[in-house]
């Protein structure tokens, strides 16, 4: 059985994690760390479970048995204001950007700081307008509405509204899905010189090869509920894991690793 590796800089620890669904097992006493500093890729099959995991991390989802500690606070015990600080270190980019469709960008921006922040409205919008900034979206996207906004505008937005808070740690799940290449290259680029410039740990779900390449320090592979390969890029495609070796020589794999 695979063993994820340990280092006493973990920021994110999980043990023994089992999450189910009825009768049915998704995450099967699975191990992982999160070293600070890291930009993780997770990898895996559809419904292998990669968001459950991602979910199950940040107290969204459920645990049958098993521990997950952020920052050296375990979330079994952490009473509401410890919960309270922790969302303030932690930013999530959800699939699909999750933004409210009957909110501007600014206010889907502002969502965070509302429930985070004692602050003055003008201060929420100066640091909303700041953050548009810092993802490379023009001031007048402030006052649009999500529909109005292209694909990769609406994951820029998303990701300004993980960001609101300076988070340490920040959670991204299919960032690029549905973008064209182009797009996702651009945001692939805007996430290393994020993670650069503010020092983040980054944990990204994602089945984008290109990402993996180009972002990924460390990748881990989910399947059957546990992870079963996890390092680097010529790490992950020396694995003998079956799913793994599919992944990176099937034909998509070829293209793009050659």
């Amino acid at each position: 059985m695979f063993m994820a590796q340990s280092d006493a800089d973990a920021v994110i620890r999980v043990r023994d994690l089992v999450v189910g669904f009825g009768d049915r097992i998704v995450l099967d006493h699975l191990n992982l760390d999160i070293l600070e500093g890291e930009i993780v890729g997770l990898i895996g099959a559809s419904g292998s479970g990669k968001s459950v995991l991602m979910r199950s991390i940040v107290g969204l989802v459920p645990r049958h048995a098993g521990t997950v500690e952020i920052l050296g606070r375990d979330l079994d015990v952490m009473n509401a204001s410890g919960r309270r600080h922790l969302g303030l270190r932690c930013g999530i980019m959800f699939q699909q950007g999750a933004l409210f469709s009957s909110l501007t960008v600014k206010e889907n921006i502002q969502l965070p700081m509302r429930e985070f922040l004692d602050v003055s409205q003008q201060l929420m919008d100066e640091l909303a307008l700041y953050k548009l900034k810092t993802v490379g979206l023009p001031m007048d996207a402030a006052d649009k509405y999500p529909a109005q906004l292209s694909g990769g505008m609406a994951k820029r937005v998303a990701l300004a509204r993980a960001l609101a808070l300076d988070p340490e740690i920040v959670f991204l799940d299919e960032p690029t899905s549905g973008l064209d290449p182009i797009g996702a290259g651009d945001f692939d680029t805007l996430v290393s010189v994020l993670h650069h410039t503010m020092k983040l740990t980054i944990f990204m779900v994602t089945h984008d090869l290109d990402s993996l390449r180009n972002v990924c320090g460390r990748i881990v592979a989910l399947a059957n509920g546990r992870i079963v390969a996890d390092g680097d890029l010529e790490t992950m495609r020396m694995s003998q894991d079956p799913w793994v070796k599919t992944y990176f020589h099937g034909a998509r794999g070829q293209v793009a690793f050659g």
